[in-house]
């Protein structure tokens, strides 16, 4: 197993021609980089600007990726009641939207008929599949990148299908 560096993220993204389309299936994530974050969020100490400043580096690479005509697409599969972590997240979306994403939610009841993969992953142009691996708790372990045509197959028609169902972020309301 491997960790993209930020180069190893850009030169995903800058192969790019397409599409990037990022299936999000934990209800809660616990990466180092964002632990400071959610406490000021907790405390009434964060809005946009700090969202926006927090993670710049991937809203630039976002930017630049739209900016060639690549379609990026998220959708986050979630059990409701939501947890705290997903408030957080929802908060923090419309910079991901800002930057050329286009961001939907799928409550997890509505998406027990789907064939979807064990863990999140970046389908980009429906032939590379970059899974993202957590421990139990939430915590970041690594990245496995494949470019087997029948994974990224079942990445993409897994990610199509529940994007149909989801709930753009515009309209979809917290519970």
């Amino acid at each position: 197993m491997e960790s993209l560096d930020a180069d190893g993220w850009a030169s995903l993204f800058n192969a790019a021609r397409e599409s990037a389309c990022h299936l999000e299936m934990r209800d809660h994530y616990a990466v180092e980089e964002e632990k400071s974050d959610i406490e000021k969020w907790r405390a009434g100490k964060w809005g946009p600007e700090q969202d926006a400043a927090s993670k710049a580096g991937w809203l630039k690479l976002m930017r630049d990726t739209a900016a060639r005509g690549v379609r990026l697409r998220r959708l986050r599969i979630i059990s409701e009641p939501v947890t705290e972590y997903i408030r957080f997240e929802h908060e923090g979306t419309p910079q991901n939207i800002a930057a050329g994403e286009d961001v939907r939610w799928l409550p997890r009841r509505h998406a027990s008929g789907l064939a979807l993969p064990g863990n999140d992953c970046w389908v980009i142009d429906g032939r590379t599949v970059l899974f993202n691996h957590f421990t139990g708790e939430g915590g970041w372990v690594g990245n496995e990148l494949s470019s087997d045509p029948e994974v990224a197959r079942i990445c993409a028609d897994a990610f199509e299908s529940a994007w149909k169902i989801g709930v753009p972020h515009a309209e979809y309301i917290l519970t």
